[in-house]
């Protein structure tokens, strides 16, 4: 079930969007396989540090962080992956590992794959281990306001 912070936000925004349940997943590949998700259209939330604020990266299952070209984008001097330990209490009502990609919501800074705004719709967590969100990348686009890290 989602957080009311979540659900509350995306039906202020307006966009359409379903969930999904499924049986408990950790990682973006499993959670793919086990909803049955393509995994160009699954969206994984990584966590890092831009000159040690944090950010959020948002890429497809599969893809790893190409921290060059993140670091270049977001014009930092240092990135580096953030531990768990520095994150867990900016994600209230999340599961560690579940959390959405909505920087608004958190008060950081949001990195899209352009692979993933080049799918008509995408599919993320929810706040929890079980439970996606599936939406238009286009809705996402408008609502999530991402900077698209291209070639990725």
């Amino acid at each position: 079930m989602l957080n009311e912070s979540l659900r509350k936000y995306l039906d202020k925004s307006e966009v359409n969007y379903s969930t999904i349940s499924h049986p408990t997943a950790y990682t973006a590949s499993q959670t793919a396989q086990v909803a049955h998700i393509p995994g160009k259209h699954m969206a994984k939330v990584v966590m890092v540090k831009l000159d040690g604020k944090l950010a959020i990266a948002v890429l497809p299952a599969h893809s790893h962080v190409n921290f060059m070209a993140l670091q270049q984008l977001a014009h930092a001097k240092k990135i580096e992956l953030a531990r768990e330990y520095e994150f867990t209490t900016e994600f209230p009502h999340c599961d560690v590992g579940a959390m959405p990609p909505f920087g608004d919501l958190y008060g950081m800074s949001v990195y899209l794959a352009d692979s993933l705004r080049k799918q008509d719709w995408i599919v993320f967590n929810g706040g929890n281990h079980s439970d996606l969100l599936r939406m238009s990348a286009e809705d996402y686009l408008t609502i999530a306001h991402p900077t698209l890290i291209p070639n990725c």
